[in-house]
């Protein structure tokens, strides 16, 4: 197994997520903003990097979506627990919904590659702009204590995060009821 820059970046991001729930439970909100912003620039350097230079592995492949998923669950655990936030805050309903997508479509994964041997299984377009919109949510959710003048876009997003979630959920729930079984090779 290599360890290629873009899994060293992946592990970096895994790296930040305890420094960026430290920075949120402390109140540094500016912090915390420049930690997932780093994190975020490390998520669009490994792929960059893993596409350029010819070195996507399956390491990578199972270290990108893993930490994304950590970091984006940290953030969306520690943004709605009110004490720790002092600007807009993520409902925990919404925090529930993306966590449970995520879990649904890994028991999922999990159970198509053990019964039918199906291991690959790339996210949808409406997958990646659930990320997306995951993601500048928690951006904006950052920003509000300096900006309060962003709470109704904040509300307009985490109410896209939530149906977004829920339609992505479903899709995948009917891209997997609909995969075929690898053929057997004798």
């Amino acid at each position: 197994m290599k360890f290629t820059i873009p899994n060293l970046l992946s592990v970096l991001r895994m790296g930040l997520v305890p420094l960026f729930i430290i920075a949120v439970l402390d109140g540094q909100a500016l912090r915390a903003l420049i930690l997932f912003l780093v994190a975020g620039v490390t998520d669009a350097l490994d792929g960059f990097i893993a596409r350029i230079a010819n070195q996507q592995s399956l390491l990578g492949a199972y270290l990108d979506p893993i930490a994304d998923k950590i970091l984006l669950t940290s953030a969306y655990i520690s943004l709605s627990i009110p004490s720790l936030n002092h600007g807009v805050q993520i409902p925990v309903w919404i925090t529930v919904l993306v966590i449970a997508r995520d879990l649904l479509i890994v028991v999922m994964a999990v159970i198509l590659a053990l019964a039918s041997g199906i291991r690959n299984f790339p996210p949808s377009k409406l997958s990646k702009f659930n990320t997306l919109c995951q993601v500048v949510t928690v951006l904006v959710v950052l920003v509000s204590p300096t900006l309060p003048n962003l709470e109704p876009a904040a509300t307009l997003l985490l109410y896209l995060v939530a149906f977004t979630t829920l339609s992505s959920g479903l899709h995948y729930m009917f891209r997997m009821s609909r995969l075929e079984r690898p053929p057997v090779v004798s």
